[in-house]
């Protein structure tokens, strides 16, 4: 791309497969382990938290492997190696039964185990190749000149925010994958896509196995919503399991295809960076050539400039896990939000994993150029990250508002046809205009924050230490994504405005930690 070093759009490029499996996962994982395995939303988003958390947490490791090694490129190729073999355990379907659960549960953890730190041998270094590349870039403009140099330091932020962009476009066409998948096989085997009855259906096998007699509100929604089908639901409880297993089994394999989908994403992803690797900087190596002789003075003052950078990171590294705790319930209590409280006769929950992203390359150019007004040059990278969490805290202020407003209670009372009959529920759900407003103001706070942080980690890291660095952005990430669970118990037991207005609470105090920093943060950076 013009005015931006050659390789940034190869490297987005690369990405791509990586965003793909991710949204994927996004988009399914919460309910596939509800509807595989019959789990609980807790325990499910339980498993969620710790893969989410694995992911980021692992590309620590990641980042010191590669730095060690001074082998950035091969540490990346493996990790997209790793993560194609974790998809390809989780694409053989497998019907969960109570006689097989104990070792195919844990296989399908293992597989995003796998995932996790396949994911951390590739995200972080990347990352890192992509901030050396505009290390490279304004060391060449230096020699033009302070004004050559001033404006290629003005392209890195821009330039991160369009690898974001770039990469997002595999996140955009993910969640459609999934339902299609899904929908089309039970298509082909005489059934229909519908939010509720695997739930009902896992409910009703386990009335049979433990001899509790399953709810007979219970009972008239799953004979109704098999009876939307065409199909009559039997009264006779040995044809009734047997058909309750069948429905598991199809709409699960639908899902277990789409991790097909993403094997074939990682080795393309593969081929692209392959391909382009003679374009992409080693970072190690570069330092490791120089050599340079500092007295004691130097030495003392490059030693405070170094622990004042580090001081900056982990300061900068503490605001990221809220975000990312407030922004990742996108895959664990939004995505149960929108099967519960929204409705999804048009779309599929896991349809509105794709607003996200849609919104990333929407608006990503829009507000490149609002940075590059006079009026945006005025802020700096700090301060729009501040600004961002002002941003995150109005998603959930509306989250807040609306659901309030709206009188809805737990989603464990929601949800309970003892509790709130199905007519109730159904007319009291919201339309998916509520999806899309919250997703827009999050994206716009993503696209002040994610492409930026890493900017910001690209400028304060040491050079020889800039695998590792990007792997302390990831695994900050990793922390956030480790409280995950906490926005779904909360969404469970409590009315969710509650739910929604702590993490606006938490942005908001971010937000204000944050504006107190920046000073500080500026001189560090400059």
């Amino acid at each position: 791309m013009k005015g931006h070093p050659k390789g940034l759009i190869a490297a987005a490029l690369s990405n791509m497969g990586e965003r793909f499996g991710y949204y994927i996962m996004n988009a399914v994982l919460v309910l596939f382990l509800c509807s595989k395995f019959g789990l609980s939303n807790s325990v499910a988003t339980g498993i969620y938290s710790a893969f989410y958390c694995g992911i980021y947490i692992l590309s620590l490791v990641g980042g010191i492997i590669a730095d060690r090694t001074q082998n950035y490129k091969t540490t990346i190729q493996s990790g997209l190696l790793v993560m194609a073999a974790g998809y390809v355990i989780l694409a053989i379907p497998i019907l969960a039964t109570s006689g097989n659960i104990n070792w195919l549960l844990p296989l399908t953890c293992f597989a995003l185990l796998m995932i996790a730190f396949g994911n951390g041998l590739f995200k972080g270094n990347l990352q890192a190749i992509v901030g050396q590349m505009y290390d490279n870039f304004e060391i060449e403009a230096a020699k033009h000149g302070p004004e050559a140099l001033a404006e290629a330091k003005s392209k890195r932020d821009p330039g991160f925010q369009i690898f974001y962009m770039f990469i997002n476009v595999g996140g955009l066409i993910a969640p459609f994958v999934a339902p299609l998948l899904r929908s089309w096989w039970l298509g082909v085997n005489g059934m229909a896509y519908n939010a509720d009855l695997p739930a009902l259906c896992h409910q009703y096998i386990t009335s049979i196995e433990t001899g509790v007699a399953m709810a007979p509100e219970a009972i008239a929604k799953i004979t109704e919503l098999f009876g939307s089908m065409n199909i009559t639901f039997p009264t006779e409880s040995a044809a009734a399991l047997a058909q309750c297993q069948s429905y598991l089994d199809v709409f699960n394999t639908g899902v277990h295809y789409s991790f097909i989908a993403s094997v074939a994403a990682m080795l393309i992803s593969l081929t692209i960076f392959v391909a382009s690797k003679k374009k992409f900087p080693t970072p190690a190596k570069k330092v490791s050539t120089e050599s340079v002789t500092y007295t004691a003075e130097e030495k003392a003052a490059m030693a405070k400039e170094l622990k004042q950078r580090l001081y900056a990171l982990f300061a900068v590294l503490i605001i990221a896990v809220f975000f990312w705790w407030s922004f990742h319930q996108n895959g664990t209590s939004m995505s149960l939000f929108a099967r519960d409280f929204v409705n999804t006769s048009l779309f599929p929950p896991e349809v509105w994993q794709a607003v996200n992203p849609f919104f990333v390359c929407l608006l990503t150019f829009p507000i490149m150029w609002l940075f590059a007004t006079k009026w945006g040059r005025k802020f700096s990278t700090p301060r729009k990250i501040a600004i961002g969490m002002g941003i995150a805290a109005i998603a959930y202020l509306f989250m807040t508002v609306f659901c309030k407003s709206a009188g809805y209670p737990s989603a464990a009372d929601f949800t309970n046809p003892e509790i709130t009959t199905a007519a109730d529920a159904a007319a009291a759900k919201a339309g998916a205009w509520v999806l899309i407003v919250y997703y827009f103001f999050m994206t716009v706070a993503e696209l002040f924050i994610s492409p930026l942080g890493l900017s910001f980690v690209s400028k304060v890291a040491p050079k020889n230490l800039l695998g590792l660095c990007q792997g302390l952005w990831l695994g900050a990430t990793a922390v956030g994504n480790g409280l995950l669970w906490i926005g779904p118990l909360m969404y469970t037991k409590f009315p969710i405005w509650i739910c929604w207005s702590v993490f606006m609470g938490v942005c908001l105090l971010s937000m204000i930690v944050m504006l107190c920093m920046v000073k500080w943060l500026e001189r560090v950076t400059q």
